[in-house]
């Protein structure tokens, strides 16, 4: 009895898995639909890229910029009073 239940309990887990892996292949989209869909990403356009890495580049200046003055600048321009 022990063997027969090690055998449906494989088998049931082996249809499992089968089903979702059916699942995913008809869920996931196809290659065409996802070269569609990296043509909309924003880092597809080389000039939005280079707007977005110079935009980066002073963000961390200014974070560097920031870490480095002894005064607190969340309390607003001109340091501490």
């Amino acid at each position: 009895m022990s063997g027969l239940r090690t055998v449906l309990g494989s088998a049931g887990l082996v249809a499992a898995l089968g089903v979702g892996y059916g699942w995913w292949c008809l869920v996931a989209p196809g290659e065409d639909k996802r070269r569609e869909r990296v043509k909309g990403l924003p880092e597809s356009n080389p000039m939005r890229m280079e707007e977005s890495r110079k935009r980066n580049a002073l963000v961390m200046q200014a974070l560097k910029d920031a870490s480095e003055t002894p005064d607190n600048i969340a309390r607003g321009v001109g340091g501490s009073k």
